[in-house]
């Protein structure tokens, strides 16, 4: 992406949003969201998870 510092916000919005355009599209995950954070084990009351 350019240099934007020079750019109003809102020149800046769209800017940004056009070399969002640009990216080629993400493939779609194999595998589901979240299926692949660790696993906790039930935790007491008052403890920190992590």
């Amino acid at each position: 992406m350019a240099n934007t510092k020079a750019l109003s916000k809102e020149e800046r919005k769209k800017s940004k949003r056009t070399s969002r355009k640009k990216q080629a599209p993400k493939k779609p995950r194999e595998y589901a969201r979240g299926s692949k954070k660790p696993k906790m084990k039930k935790v007491i009351r008052g403890t920190s998870k992590r």
